[in-house]
């Protein structure tokens, strides 16, 4: 399908405004993947709040070099790009979870993370990362370990004797 000028114009436009708003790119070989599953697919990236969409390669390259990032050779063959704009890691696991459901049909190519390039090793890994909130609750829990202990520790003098005075007005 030919686009005309003003069409190719729209389309790298609106390709830079996904890669703006990024966090994260993921770019997956989406060879034989059915719309059915296509489908599936856009549902779940919508859920994570992300975006996943077939690009017109040339294109593409054209928004990555105007936004400043380091094209490649990934540019090649059928491309499924995932965006992530919350996310990067929840984006990471849903494709991740899609590449195993469709072994040999689909593969990571690699991506970028704030601009920096991802090997696809690099994405599976990402994949394994808990979910943001869950890393931030882990985060504040050790962060408030310290703080607690020394509350316990400088409280439990003053209940020692507390105790004592409580267990001897009892007798």
């Amino acid at each position: 399908m030919a686009f005309t000028n003003k069409e190719k114009q729209a389309i790298v436009a609106q390709y830079e405004s996904w890669l703006e708003k990024s966090h994260a790119v993921f770019m997956l070989n989406y060879t034989g993947l059915t719309n059915k599953k296509l489908e599936g697919l856009h549902r779940q990236v919508r859920e994570v709040g992300a975006e996943a969409h077939v690009c017109k390669n040339t294109l593409l390259r054209i928004a990555m070099n105007n936004q400043g990032y380091s094209v490649d050779e990934r540019l090649t063959g059928t491309n499924l790009v995932g965006y992530a704009f919350n996310d990067p890691a929840a984006l990471a696991k849903v494709l991740a979870d899609l590449v195993k459901e469709n072994d040999g049909k689909l593969e990571f190519k690699g991506g970028y993370l704030n601009k920096n390039e991802l090997t696809a090793a690099d994405v599976k890994s990402l994949a394994t990362l808990p979910p943001l909130p869950v890393m931030r609750a882990q985060l504040l829990g050790t962060i408030l370990a310290p703080a607690s202990k020394l509350v316990r520790t400088i409280n439990e003098p003053a209940s020692q004797v507390a105790r004592v005075l409580k267990a001897y007005s009892e007798k």
